[in-house]
C-alpha cells in the first residue's frame, strides 16, 4: 500500500528520478572511466547533482557539498530523503508483486521469498511495534540477531521512523556487546533466542541478558525472536516477543519519516588501535546516493534481477549490499544464514541457478574454503545467469582469483577495496561505465569520487611513479556515503583518520598500496602489520603472496613475531590442499624448504619466513576472517584476548602447540 501524501509528492520527487537525466548528463555519464572519474573530482558538485537524482527526494538538495569545515564534509543539505521509503516504498508502484527479500536457511531449512509489497508490510509492523516500545526520531536501536529476514525487516523499519541502527554481529561475547550498548546507549535492543552455525544453535539471549546486566545503560526494552531454537528466561517488563506484537500490529501503517540528508541512519563498530570500538556514523543522503550510484556503476545490477550477497548483517558488507543496495537498486535480495559447504560445497551455487543470480558478492576467504571442495560442484548448476562475482573484504591473492576465474568459465572477478569506514568501494572496476579488464591480485582503480593517493609515509611527499609503494591516503572530501564522524566523538575521527600522515590533512586508509602503469592498485597489507625485520619494513601480504602460489597451499596467514636478534621475523602458517602427509615430519621438513625458495624467489632472502608450519585449519571468526592478531599473540606468549567469535577454537590450540615444540 502506498504511505499517505505520497502522490502529493511525486511531483516533488519527479525532478530528482533518475528518468529525468537529460541525455547531455547520459552522454557525459557514458564516456570513458578516466573522463567519469576526472568530472567526480574536479567537477564534483555537478557530477554527485547528477547522480543524487538516482534517489527520490522529498525536498530537493539546497547544497551538493559542504566542506567549509574539513575534515568534515556534508553532503546534500537542504535535502530531505528516507531510506526505506528508497529502498522499498518507491517500488510499490511499478514491481510491488517482484521478490524482494529471498531469506534462506540451510542451518533450519527455511526459505521464503517476500515480495516488496509483503516487505512492505512486515516493515511496517516491525516499525509500529518499536513506536509502541518509546522509539522515536534520533532513537537508537541496537540489533544483535542472526541472519533472518527479521533482521531485514528491524534495520528497515529503524530508518522508516528515522531512529539509528546499531547492528552488533551475532556472536560477540557479552563484554564486547556490553561496549557496545554503553556507547551507543539504544532506547530498544532487539535480538532472538538464537541463530544456528553447522546445524546447532547457538544462543543468544543469555549473552545479551549478561551484556545488559554489565552495562551502565540499561535499555527500556528488548525485542525478541523465538525461532524455537533455545529457551529463553523473559524478563518481566522489559523482554517483548515479536509474534506478539506483530499480532498486535498486523494493519499498521507508519510512514517514512523524511529526515535531512546529514540525518545518521546508522552506526557501525569497527575495532580501534586503542582497544574501544570506533562507532562509524553514517548519514542518510549521502549513503542512498552512493549506494543507487553503485549499484548502477560498479554492479551493474537492473530492477528485477537478483543480488547474493554472502555476508553478515553484522558487517558493513551487509549493511550496504545484503539491505540497503540492492533494494534501493530495485533488485531482490538473498539473505542467507548458513556455511558455504552445508548441506555440501554446491549450495551456493545452487542458489545462483534457483534465483536466477545476476551479481555475486562474497569474500576471498570463502572462495578459499570452496576451493578446498569438489570442483565438479562449479559445473553441476547453470550459472548462466550470472555476470560477474565480486569479491572484498581482504586482498584477494592471484591464485585463488585464477581458480575461481577458470572454475566459473571466464566470467569476471572483480575484487573491490573498501572499508567499514568508506561503506562502499574505494577501488574497483566501474564496469557499468566502461568496461575494463581484471588484473588478478589488483582490485582496480579508484572509484569516482575517490581522490586517492600513494603517499610517502615519513615525508607525505605523493608518489606518482608506477609501482612506488606508499600509503593509500584519500584526499577530502570523502566522497558521498563514507563516515561522518566517529559516533560522539570528532576528535578521535580527526586524530584516527586525518592526522597520521606528516604535513597534509588526508584521509589514511593504513594500508600500503602499489600503482601500475595502468593506473591498477594492489594493496599490500596494513601499515601497522608491517614487520621490520633488521632495518628492513616488509608486508605480511608480499609475503602471503608469494606462499600462496605453492600448487599445494590452500591458505596461508603471516604474522610478525618479536625477536631479540632482528626486531621481528615473520612466521607462517599454512593450510595444505593435500592434507594427507601433515604428520610425516620429513614431508612438511621438505615442503617447508620448498616455500622459502619460492618466497628467497620472489622476494628475496630478507623475507624469508622464519617458520612455515602446517596446520589443518587458520584461526577465523565466524565471518571468515584470519586473526591474524591471535596468532601473532600466541607466537609471542602473550593473550590472545577475546576469542569469541572464533570459529574453531581448536585451530588456535593447534598453532600454540606447534610453537610450543620449538
Amino acid at each position: 500500500m502506498v504511505t499517505d501524501g505520497q502522490d502529493a509528492r511525486s511531483k516533488s520527487r519527479a525532478a530528482q528520478s533518475p528518468g529525468n537525466i537529460s541525455r547531455a548528463e547520459e552522454t557525459s555519464m557514458s564516456s570513458s572511466y578516466a573522463e567519469f572519474h576526472r568530472r567526480s573530482i574536479e567537477d564534483r558538485d555537478a557530477f554527485w547533482a547528477e547522480q543524487a537524482r538516482l534517489i527520490d527526494w522529498q525536498t530537493p538538495p539546497q547544497t551538493i557539498c559542504d566542506y567549509s569545515k574539513p575534515p568534515f564534509a556534508k553532503w546534500f543539505v537542504g535535502g530531505t530523503t528516507n531510506l526505506c521509503h528508497n529502498a522499498v516504498d518507491r517500488h510499490l508502484k511499478d514491481r510491488a508483486d517482484q521478490p524482494a527479500l529471498i531469506f534462506v536457511s540451510t542451518e533450519t531449512g527455511q526459505e521464503k521469498v517476500y515480495t516488496f509489497r509483503e516487505l512492505h508490510a512486515e516493515v511496517q509492523r516491525m516499525a509500529a511495534a518499536l513506536q509502541s516500545l518509546g522509539v522515536k526520531k534520533g532513537d537508537r536501536v541496537l540489533i544483535y540477531m542472526p541472519m533472518i529476514a527479521e533482521a531485514c525487516f528491524a534495520m528497515l523499519a529503524c530508518t522508516r521512523v528515522g531512529a539509528l541502527h546499531c547492528v552488533v554481529f551475532g556472536g560477540f561475547a557479552s563484554g564486547s556487546l556490553a561496549t557496545r550498548i554503553d556507547d551507543a546507549e539504544p532506547t530498544v535492543i532487539i535480538s532472538a533466542d538464537a541463530g544456528s552455525r553447522g546445524g546447532k544453535p547457538v544462543p543468544y539471549k543469555h549473552l545479551l541478558d549478561e551484556a545488559i546486566g554489565l552495562a551502565t545503560h540499561k535499555p527500556a526494552a528488548v525485542l525478541l525472536v523465538d525461532r524455537g531454537l533455545a529457551p529463553m528466561n523473559l524478563v518481566q517488563g522489559r523482554d517483548h516477543p515479536w509474534g506478539a506484537l506483530r499480532e498486535q500490529h498486523l494493519n499498521a501503517q507508519v510512514p517514512c519519516e523524511w529526515v535531512d540528508a546529514t540525518h545518521p541512519s546508522y552506526t557501525l563498530y569497527t575495532s580501534g588501535t586503542t582497544g574501544k570500538p570506533k562507532g562509524v556514523q553514517r548519514d542518510t543522503g549521502g549513503y542512498a546516493v552512493a549506494l543507487a550510484a553503485s549499484m548502477k556503476h560498479i554492479y551493474c545490477g537492473n530492477p528485477g534481477e537478483t543480488y547474493f550477497s554472502t555476508s553478515d548483517i553484522g558487517w558493513v558488507v551487509g549493511h550496504s549490499y545484503i539491505i540497503y543496495g540492492p533494494l534501493i537498486g530495485g533488485m531482490a535480495t538473498i539473505m542467507y544464514e548458513g556455511t558455504p559447504v552445508r548441506p555440501d560445497g554446491g549450495i551456493w551455487w545452487q542458489l545462483v541457478e534457483r534465483y536466477k543470480v545476476t551479481v555475486m558478492f562474497s569474500a576471498p576467504t570463502a572462495i578459499r574454503v570452496l576451493k578446498k571442495q569438489d570442483p565438479a560442484y562449479l559445473t553441476k548448476y547453470d550459472l548462466s545467469s550470472l555476470r560477474a562475482l565480486f569479491l572484498a573484504g581482504e586482498p584477494l591473492d592471484e591464485p585463488t582469483a585464477q581458480w575461481i576465474s577458470e572454475g566459473l568459465k571466464g566470467k569476471p572477478i572483480i575484487d573491490n577495496y573498501w572499508q567499514t569506514e568508506t561503506g562502499w568501494p574505494i577501488l574497483s572496476l566501474c564496469n557499468g561505465v566502461e568496461k575494463a579488464t581484471s588484473k588478478f591480485g589488483s582490485p582496480g582503480k579508484a572509484v569516482y569520487g575517490y581522490n586517492v593517493k600513494l603517499l610517502d609515509d615519513q615525508t607525505g611527499a605523493e608518489l606518482t611513479e608506477p609501482n612506488q609503494k606508499g600509503v593509500v591516503a584519500i584526499e577530502g572530501p570523502l566522497p558521498p556515503g563514507c563516515m561522518q564522524t566517529v559516533w560522539r566523538d570528532d576528535a578521535r575521527f580527526v586524530n584516527t583518520y586525518w592526522s597520521s600522515v606528516p604535513g597534509k590533512l588526508v584521509y589514511s586508509t593504513f594500508d600500503w598500496g602499489i600503482r601500475d602503469e595502468d593506473g591498477y592498485y594492489f594493496i599490500l597489507g596494513r601499515t601497522d602489520d608491517v614487520i621490520n625485520v633488521a632495518g628492513h619494513r616488509l608486508g605480511t601480504r608480499e609475503i602471503e603472496e608469494a606462499i600462496a602460489s605453492h600448487s599445494n597451499i590452500a591458505e596461508v596467514a603471516v604474522v610478525g613475531v618479536a625477536d631479540q636478534l632482528k626486531g621481528q621475523v615473520a612466521m607462517a602458517f599454512a593450510v595444505l590442499k593435500d592434507a594427507s602427509a601433515l604428520n610425516d615430519e620429513q614431508a612438511m621438513l621438505k615442503l617447508e624448504g620448498e616455500v622459502m625458495k619460492l618466497v628467497d624467489g620472489s622476494l628475496g632472502a630478507v623475507a624469508r619466513p622464519a617458520r612455515v608450519r602446517f596446520v589443518s585449519v587458520l584461526p577465523k571468526t565466524r565471518s571468515g576472517k584470519l586473526l591474524r592478531r591471535a596468532v601473532q599473540a600466541v607466537c609471542e606468549g602473550r593473550d590472545p584476548g577475546d576469542l569469541t567469535t572464533m570459529e574453531d577454537p581448536a585451530a588456535l590450540q593447534q598453532i600454540r602447540e606447534l610453537v610450543s615444540q620449538a
